[in-house]
């Protein structure tokens, strides 16, 4: 039978080696996050959002309210 005292002593210690591999992954998500962050706006983008200025500023509905 597992005595609850060591239960919760193998627990903890997962606990320990779980925040590491947590604080490995939040630390490459944050450097993948930067690195789409600093990307140029694509060309083709840049054009779509003009034409939805231009398309805005002549009062144009797209039936949105």
């Amino acid at each position: 039978m597992i005595d609850r005292e060591d239960k919760g002593a193998t627990s903890k210690g997962a606990r320990r080696g779980d925040l590491g591999l947590t604080d490995a992954i939040a630390s490459q998500l944050k450097q993948y996050y930067t690195s789409v962050e600093e990307e140029p706006i694509p060309d083709n983008l840049l054009s779509l959002l003009e034409k939805l200025d231009e398309a805005e500023r002549s009062g144009g509905s797209n039936g949105a309210n």
